[in-house]
C-alpha cells in the first residue's frame, strides 16, 4: 500500500489528517507500505517503523537503524533528522495500531471479534468461547496469555495482549487461514497502552475484578477504568456481550450497557440471565443446571473442568456466544467436550492415588478460589507450593501467604519470576502471612522449584492434592534479566517418570 493511500484512508476514518514529515509524495516519489513493526532487530524491507517508548528503550534511538535495514516510513512523536518520510503523531502506540489495521486491510473488520477481560478466568473463558464457536462451524483464532493460534499456526504467547500492529498482522493471518472469528483476551496493560487499537468487537464478556495489577493502576477505580475503556470505546454498533451478575464492578457495567450485556451468575439474588445452579463438582469436572431465556426447564450440563468459578466462566463463554447458535441446546452440550486448558486448574491424577493440580493463581482471589474447590473436592491433605513474581504488588504476597495457611494443610513456599528482586526476600514476605493465620501449618521454603515440587509430591500419601500454583503453563522462569527455561507440568511429568508413577 502506499504511503498517499494509507495518509487519505486514515484522515476518512477517524477525521483526522495526518502531519508529514519529509513528505516524499509532494515530489512525486510516493513510497510504498508493506509491514507495520516496532521491534529494530525485525524490522522488513518497506516497513512503517513505529517508534514507540517502552518502559527501557525509546523507538526513537534506533529509527535511522531501522531505515537502513529497510524502513521505507517512520510514525515518530517528533520530527527526526533522517530524510525518511516521518508521521508525526502526538499518540504513537494509538497510531500504530490505527495504521496497522489500515495497512493488512481491516481484517478486524472482517472476523467475528469476541473479547474478554476482567481480573480471573479470562484465559479458560476464550479457550471455552473458541471451543463452542468450531463446534457450530466457525474456525476460530486465539489470542491471549497461553497462546497464539492463527487458525493453522500455535505458538506460545509472549504477552496477553501483543503490541498492535503483531495484533493486526495475526489477524490477517486468521482471515487467510480460513477463520471466521478471533477470540482475545483483553489484559488492562493491553487497554492502557493501547494495543487492540485498530480492533473493534461484535461480543466482549466481563468476568469480575479483584485486587490485581495495582502496581500499575494505584486503585482498583483505576484498573476498573481502563477494563472499561473496552466496552466504552472498542465495540462494533451493534455489538452484545455479558457481564458477571455476581461481581460487583461488573454489576456497573450491567447498569451501563444494560441494553447490549446479559448477565450470568449463579447466586439466584442478582436474577442472571443465565444462571447456574445445583453444582456437583468432582476432580474430573462439574455437573450442574443451566436456566437460559426461552427454554422452560433447566438444562443439565456436564462440564469436564473441575470448580464453581470454571462454571463462571463456561457461563461467561456462553453468554458471547448464544447469539451465534441456530441451536441453542446443541451448543450448550458441546460444553461436555470441552479440553482442559493448559495451566488452568490442569490436572494430574496418578495410580499411587496421588493428585496434582497446576493452576496459574497468582492473586490472592485466585488463590483463595482454587484451594476452596479442591478442599471440596479433596478427602485427604491439600499441599499448596507457590510463590510470588518479584517488581508485583506487594502486599499480595501476606495475603497469598495467609490464604494457603487457612484453606492448605502443608505450604511450601518458592520462587515464581523473582525478576530483579530477591527471591529470599519475596519468600519472606510470603511466609509472614502463612505465619500470621490462626492455623498453624506445616511450612517450608524451597526456593528451587523443582525441588518444591518434587518435595511436595514425596510427602503426598494416596487421597492428597498437591496444587502447583502461579506460572500455570508458563515456560521460563524470569531471574534478573534472563529467562530459564522451566516448567511446572514438566517437572511433574519428571518425577513420574522417576519415581515410576502412572499419570493421566
Amino acid at each position: 500500500m502506499i504511503l498517499s493511500k494509507i495518509i487519505e484512508e486514515y484522515a476518512a476514518r477517524y477525521s483526522s489528517p495526518l502531519r508529514l514529515h519529509n513528505q516524499a509524495i509532494d515530489g512525486g516519489t510516493d513510497v510504498s507500505v508493506v509491514h507495520v513493526g516496532c521491534n529494530s532487530l525485525e524490522i522488513k524491507k518497506d516497513e512503517l517503523f513505529c517508534c514507540i517508548r517502552g518502559e527501557h528503550n525509546d523507538g526513537h534511538s534506533f529509527a535511522g537503524d531501522a531505515v537502513q535495514k529497510g524502513a521505507s516510513t517512520l510514525l515518530v512523536e517528533r520530527p527526526l533528522p533522517l530524510e525518511t518520510p516521518q508521521i508525526v503523531s502526538s499518540n504513537v502506540r494509538r497510531d500504530m495500531g490505527r495504521l496497522s489495521s489500515i495497512v493488512y486491510g481491516d481484517p478486524a473488520n472482517t472476523l467475528k471479534m469476541f473479547a474478554v477481560t476482567g481480573t480471573n478466568g479470562k484465559s479458560t473463558t476464550t479457550w471455552i468461547i473458541r471451543h463452542l464457536l468450531q463446534s457450530i462451524g466457525i474456525r476460530t483464532g486465539l489470542l491471549g496469555t497461553i497462546v497464539y493460534n492463527d487458525g493453522i499456526e500455535e505458538k506460545d504467547a509472549a504477552r496477553t495482549t501483543p503490541e498492535s500492529c503483531d495484533i493486526q498482522l495475526m489477524l490477517l493471518r486468521m482471515l487467510q487461514n480460513g477463520c471466521g472469528a478471533c477470540v482475545m483476551e483483553t489484559s488492562s496493560h493491553g487497554l492502557s497502552f493501547g494495543r487492540i487499537e485498530g480492533c473493534s468487537f461484535d461480543a466482549a464478556v466481563f468476568t469480575n475484578l479483584s485486587e490485581e495489577h495495582l502496581d500499575y493502576h494505584g486503585t482498583l477505580e483505576n484498573y476498573f477504568s481502563a477494563k472499561s475503556r473496552l466496552f466504552s470505546d472498542y465495540m462494533k454498533q451493534n455489538w452484545a456481550g455479558g457481564a458477571n451478575g455476581d461481581d460487583a464492578f461488573a454489576r456497573r457495567l450491567l447498569g451501563l450497557y444494560s441494553d447490549k450485556l446479559v448477565s450470568f451468575g449463579i447466586e439466584k439474588e442478582y436474577g442472571a440471565h443465565l444462571l447456574g445452579s445445583n453444582l456437583q463438582s468432582s476432580l474430573e469436572g462439574t455437573r450442574f443446571s443451566l436456566s437460559l431465556p426461552g427454554v422452560s426447564e433447566p438444562v443439565p450440563v456436564f462440564l469436564p473442568l473441575p470448580g464453581k468459578f470454571n462454571v463462571y466462566n463456561a457461563l461467561a463463554a456462553l453468554s458471547a456466544t448464544l447469539p451465534y447458535a441456530t441451536d441453542k441446546l446443541a451448543l450448550v452440550d458441546s460444553l461436555h467436550s470441552m479440553i482442559q486448558v493448559p495451566g488452568r486448574m490442569e490436572r494430574y491424577s496418578f495410580n499411587s492415588g496421588v493428585s496434582c493440580i497446576i493452576d496459574f493463581a497468582h492473586t490472592p482471589f485466585a488463590l483463595q478460589n482454587v484451594l476452596t474447590e479442591v478442599r471440596r473436592l479433596c478427602g485427604g491433605r491439600i499441599i499448596s507450593v507457590f510463590g510470588h513474581g518479584g517488581e508485583r504488588f506487594q502486599p499480595n504476597r501476606f495475603s497469598l501467604g495467609n490464604i494457603a495457611a487457612t484453606l492448605a494443610d502443608e505450604v511450601i513456599v518458592t520462587m515464581d519470576n523473582p525478576r530483579n528482586e530477591p527471591a529470599e526476600q519475596i519468600a519472606a514476605q510470603i511466609v509472614e502471612g502463612v505465619e500470621s493465620s490462626e492455623r498453624r501449618v506445616p511450612l517450608k521454603t524451597i526456593l528451587d522449584r523443582s525441588a518444591a515440587v518434587y518435595e511436595a509430591m514425596d510427602s503426598a500419601k494416596p487421597g492428597d492434592v498437591v496444587v502447583v500454583s502461579g506460572k500455570g503453563p508458563e515456560k521460563y522462569l524470569r531471574i534478573g534479566s534472563e529467562s530459564i527455561p522451566y516448567s511446572d507440568g514438566d517437572t511433574l511429568r519428571r518425577w513420574a517418570d522417576e519415581r515410576g508413577v502412572e499419570w493421566r
